[in-house]
């Protein structure tokens, strides 16, 4: 795979050598409970992750690819803080930048957030409960940090944010804003993934207030990641003719809807999407599309049939690995494969995070497949 970027990529990446962070992320992290291979409801036990939609993009580009990354967030300063915070360590993203909260002992103020996921099987699809009402990270206000510092003094190439940080409060929509726009004064990409999520937004207008939020963050995006939901629901553009498989007509369909995405937001210099068939929780067909202005339209290597052990965390584990390839000065139809080939390993181990080494993410990106290494 050797492509480049043509100059007409539109996208400016800071030297490495004058940032301390290759990636920061923007966004709540939670303590995930995993009840394993059986159920929330009749568990006894739980095994303990950290995770996070935005989070979870820079804890791969770490950890499966070896950047300088760090996680913008606020914890509540108690032992559920701390579990969190350890985890992150041994994810190896930097924790400096976490906005520590003082909490009254009982959460009625401020809190951590809790994820209880169970993984689903079959004909029963994987469920999610968050427990993430009035968390320390909903509450952090635009001038908690100091931007200027962090962009500016300190150098970041690339902010990764979304649309779940977006939907927590008012506040955390206007926090967002003031983070994309301080990146921008400092030459920081912006990437922000749509990750569109009914029940963050049904208490707070629903869907017409995804839209308005979105699309006024939209306007300071480099990078747009999502999928067919997040383009509909989240900035209210329709895939005519989707279908739950991922055919040529609905590829078709995409690179249209992308196309019209484009011309409304002449800001955005890569639009990238996941292209997902499910068949049932546990077989999925995956690919991806991206797009750029110099380079049109590229989709990755199309997996039919792809087993999944844990679909959650699939779709950031896509954004990071198209990152790490547009950092690393790739070309997009590299970057796309990049972050298809991650998507689909990281959802072959359980928990939020890619276990992926960035071998096997190259192996598989190049054609390689599940022979045994020996």
């Amino acid at each position: 795979m050797i492509d480049q970027l043509t100059p007409s990529d539109r996208l400016t990446i800071r030297p490495a050598a004058e940032c301390r962070y290759d990636a920061v992320s923007l966004g709540e992290v939670m303590l995930r409970l995993d009840p394993g291979d059986g159920r929330i409801r009749t568990t006894r036990s739980f095994r303990a992750w950290e995770g996070g939609g935005e989070y979870n993009v820079v804890r791969g580009l770490r950890k499966v690819f070896g950047l300088r990354t760090g996680a913008i967030t606020a914890l509540v300063d108690n032992e559920i803080g701390h579990l969190v915070e350890d985890l992150m360590m041994a994810g190896g993203v930097d924790t400096s930048l976490i906005h520590w909260v003082e909490g009254d002992g009982v959460g009625r103020t401020v809190r951590n957030g809790l994820n209880f996921t169970e993984r689903g099987f079959g004909v029963r699809g994987a469920v999610g409960i968050s427990d993430r009402g009035n968390t320390a990270i909903a509450q952090l206000r635009a001038e908690d940090v100091d931007w200027d510092h962090l962009f500016g003094d300190l150098g970041v190439r690339w902010l990764h944010t979304g649309g779940i940080y977006a939907a927590l409060s008012e506040t955390a929509a206007r926090t967002a804003k003031a983070a994309l726009e301080a990146a921008h004064r400092h030459g920081t990409v912006v990437s922000y993934d749509l990750n569109y999520r009914p029940s963050l937004w049904k208490a707070i207008g629903g869907q017409a207030r995804a839209q308005e939020v979105n699309r006024e963050l939209a306007r300071h995006v480099d990078v747009m990641i999502g999928n067919e939901e997040d383009f509909t629901a989240s900035l209210g553009f329709e895939v005519e003719g989707a279908s739950a498989g991922l055919t040529d007509l609905q590829v078709d369909h995409f690179a249209a809807m992308i196309d019209r995405v484009a011309a409304e937001y002449p800001n955005f210099g890569v639009i990238a999407t996941t292209l997902r068939g499910v068949r049932t929780a546990t077989v999925n067909d995956w690919s991806a599309i991206a797009w750029s202005r110099g380079t049109g339209l590229v989709q990755a290597t199309q997996r039919e049939g792809l087993e999944i052990f844990d679909r959650v965390g699939g779709g950031d584990s896509f954004a990071s690995g198209l990152v790490y390839g547009l950092l690393n000065g790739e070309g997009l139809a590299t970057a796309v494969e990049y972050g298809a080939a991650h998507g689909a390993l990281a959802m072959t181990t359980p928990g939020d995070t890619s276990m992926a080494s960035r071998r096997e993410v190259l192996k598989l990106a190049g054609g390689g497949g599940a022979r045994v290494d020996r």
